[in-house]
């Protein structure tokens, strides 16, 4: 442990760990006006206690399908990411829950 003023830091050196992932306990889609392919914005609960919110799902230029985008800060010259899936797996699962709600949504729909 590294002790910086009031502040402790855990040191984990060359060593990986096997972190539970967190479920995605709640989702809410809210369709949009189509404005240069944003179609909706997803707002999401991970176990029942961290919201995200503001994710852009975007319809793909050759009409096959969604893409999703993240929250950005704009500040002068420089955006910087809110928040971001940072592996695979976690993205994986974001976006397919995303998507099948979306399929769901356009069968009661149409």
């Amino acid at each position: 442990m590294l002790k910086i003023g009031h502040l402790d830091f855990f040191c984990f050196y060359k060593k990986r760990y096997k972190v539970a992932l967190m479920k995605i306990t709640e989702i809410q889609i809210v369709p949009i006006k189509n404005k240069n392919g944003l179609v909706a914005i997803a707002n999401l609960v991970f176990d029942n206690s961290l919201y995200l919110s503001s994710i852009g799902i975007h319809r793909r230029r050759d009409d096959k399908g969604y893409r999703l985008t993240y929250p950005t800060k704009k500040i002068g010259n420089s955006s910087f990411n809110i928040y971001h899936p940072i592996n695979k797996v976690i993205s994986k699962e974001i976006e397919d829950k995303i998507f099948s709600t979306i399929a769901e949504f356009n069968k009661v729909i149409y």
